[in-house]
Parts: structure tokens; C-alpha cells; sequence
């Protein structure tokens, strides 16, 4: 059996004295603390811009009147007609940020000097705004990004969108049927990366006996609303073809609901490779972009649709 952190911090305090247990566990709720600690100054670390791509800018701008609905908009020197890359964080519908290196720096510097316009969204999180509301959130920062691409150097026709893990389900949904964009003016796009989800058949998903809280805080108890945020259930034949990422070790077995996706738009004719991989659920998202076989599969996707778009 392998023992992870957290079950070997119970053995370590099972096997201490019952008079010691208590600064025990005070000392491991402390290392706790530091490593969340530590990692959120990671996440937070500024990103040096210049050394990814000589002459390139940041450019943040709302898309809606929350502080939330804004995107940072990152431009390569001298873009023109540029293909796209439009990201959204994952972070449970309830934290997470556009500026998270995990989410963006290993990106930024694979497709920038690539000369690709990147753009990275936020959107309106729980408890101000369920599930329901951010995919709205997407598609109107979707559609915004589209009427803005020219001005930013960009071509709205060579469009990827991409999201992972809360993302990935808010990408998913705007995928399976698009005309929730085309109605706030936005247009079809070339293709969408889905990274790690679980949630695309999410009445599958909220029957589960050991759900986590967030579930049902993000998407509410009542079955009757369930299906419209499940990307299977909202699946139409304008779906955008998607490229389903799934992670190997996770429990939940992602890529179970990832197969069942790719089989319903298969039968659309729509494109729907599931790509495996034994990575955790976090290196899904934080690979994405540093040189090897992984991201050379997801730049194939990116390729192909592109070009298909032309």
C-alpha cells in the first residue's frame, strides 16, 4: 500500500502518545499551512515577460462590470492576423486566478515566441456566482475576445480555447453548444482543450455517493438544472471539436466520462480525441507547454483545427 502524505501523518500521530498527540498535531497542521503557504506564492510569483518574448505586453481589460470578469491579454511583438490561445482557470468554481503561473507560464512561453496572441480569463466565482453564471461569464468573455482580436493583432478565426479542471467543465459546456456565444455576437471557433475534468456527464457526476461539497455548491441540488451545465447533455451538432485530457491517477476516473463525451460527438462527426496521461491532476494543467511528448500531442490538436479553420 502506498502511503501518502496525509496517511502517513495519521500513522505518525497514531503512534505517538496519547499527551503528545497534541503538539503533534499541531506541528503537521503548521507544515500544512507553510506548504499551501509556499505554494501560493508560487502561483502568485510575477512572471518576467520580457525574457519569454522580447517585445511582448500584458494588457488587461474587463469584459463586465464585476472585478472578476476581466482577462489579461498577452501579445508577441508585432502581431498580425495571430492564431489564439483563450485560457481558463480551474480552482473548483470557488478560487483560482488568471495569473496563476500553473495556469499560464509554461504556455506563455511555448506559444508566444510561437508568435500566438494568449489570453487568460476570470470569471465571477462561488459564493457570488455558481456554476451556471461563469459559463455565461466564458461565453461572453469568449465572444468579447473574438471582436477584439483584430485590435490585439489576432485572428478570431484561428481560435483555441482551453481550460482545466473547473475550466475545463466551464469549456466543455460553451463547446458542446456554442450558440451561447453566437447569441452575445461571438462566433464558431476552431477548436477547444479540455483539461482534466470529470464533470462531463454531470448527472453521472451529482449521483456519485461520495461527492465532494463544492459539487453541490457550484451546481445546486436540483436535478431538473443539472443538464444544463452537463457538456453531454447540452452536446449539439454545432459542437466545437474538443480534445479531451484526462488524468490516469486521479480516483474519479476521468477518463471514463472523457470516453463517453468522445463517443457522443463521435456519433456528430465531430473531432473528440481523449488523450491519457499519468500525471496528477495539477501537472495536466502545469505541463501544458514545457517541451516533451504531452504538449506535442495538444500542439498537433492546436495544428490540426487551425488548419481546418483556414
Amino acid at each position: 500500500m502506498r502511503l501518502t502524505p496525509v496517511l502517513l501523518s495519521l500513522l505518525m500521530v497514531a503512534t505517538v502518545p496519547a499527551h503528545a498527540q497534541g503538539p503533534l498535531r499541531e506541528r503537521l497542521k503548521e507544515r500544512r499551512i507553510e506548504k499551501l503557504q509556499d505554494k501560493k506564492a508560487k502561483e502568485e510569483r510575477p512572471i518576467d515577460l520580457q525574457a519569454i518574448a522580447p517585445g511582448a505586453t500584458k494588457q488587461t481589460l474587463s469584459y463586465g462590470s464585476a472585478t472578476l470578469q476581466a482577462v489579461d491579454v498577452y501579445r508577441p511583438a508585432d502581431a498580425h492576423n495571430a492564431p489564439m490561445i483563450v485560457m481558463v482557470h480551474g480552482g473548483a468554481w470557488k478560487i483560482g486566478d488568471k495569473a496563476n503561473t500553473g495556469s499560464v507560464e509554461n504556455k506563455l512561453k511555448h506559444w508566444l515566441p510561437k508568435g500566438y496572441v494568449f489570453v487568460s480569463v476570470n470569471y465571477r466565482l462561488l459564493p457570488q456566482a455558481d456554476a451556471y453564471a461563469q459559463a455565461d461569464d466564458i461565453a461572453t468573455a469568449l465572444a468579447f475576445v473574438q471582436k477584439n482580436a483584430v485590435a490585439w493583432g489576432g485572428d478570431a478565426s484561428r481560435l483555441v480555447l482551453m481550460g482545466h479542471s473547473a475550466g475545463a467543465q466551464l469549456v466543455a459546456v460553451t463547446s458542446a453548444d456554442p450558440s451561447v456565444v453566437t447569441a452575445k455576437g461571438g462566433r464558431l471557433w476552431a477548436g477547444t482543450v479540455v483539461l482534466d475534468s470529470a464533470t462531463m456527464d454531470l448527472q453521472a457526476t451529482m449521483q456519485q455517493k461520495r461527492l465532494p461539497k463544492f459539487y453541490t455548491e457550484a451546481f445546486g441540488s436540483d436535478p431538473k438544472r443539472w443538464p444544463q451545465a452537463s457538456p453531454l447533455a447540452r452536446l449539439t451538432p454545432q459542437a466545437v471539436p474538443m480534445m479531451i485530457v484526462c488524468s490516469t491517477k486521479r480516483p474519479d476516473k476521468p477518463c471514463d466520462q472523457a470516453q463517453t463525451l468522445r463517443t457522443a460527438m463521435q456519433k456528430l462527426g465531430k473531432p473528440a480525441p481523449v488523450q491519457k496521461e499519468a500525471k496528477t491532476h495539477e501537472e495536466i494543467n502545469r505541463l501544458v507547454g514545457a517541451p516533451g511528448p504531452y504538449t506535442a500531442a495538444i500542439d498537433a490538436f492546436v495544428a490540426a483545427r487551425l488548419g481546418a479553420g483556414k
